[in-house]
């Protein structure tokens, strides 16, 4: 009997811990883990830039705006303002 109980506690203890899910670090995501467009022929930059805009268009967890990026560099910059724009009318 005390031996049950402690595996349900234990469990119990497990089902409500934390882990963060759902939460997203702050900065870009390592490229494993971002998702696939087919942008064959832009510049890394770019490409960078429209994963980033589109996916804050569309309110998932991979979006994000790199804001030195955004200022300092222009392929990034058009890649992101046009994944937004693309993505935003496809809701």
């Amino acid at each position: 009997m005390r031996l049950t109980a402690a595996i349900f506690l234990v469990f119990t203890m497990m089902g409500c811990a934390a882990t963060g899910q759902g939460q997203r670090a702050s900065g870009p995501l390592p490229p494993s883990t971002r998702p696939a467009y087919n942008l064959t022929g832009y510049s890394p930059a770019f490409k960078d830039g429209y994963i980033d805009g589109c996916e804050t268009a569309k309110k998932t967890s991979y979006g994000f705006k790199d804001e030195r990026r955004f200022s300092a560099e222009s392929q990034y910059r058009m890649g992101w303002n046009d994944g937004f724009g693309v993505c935003r009318g496809k809701r």
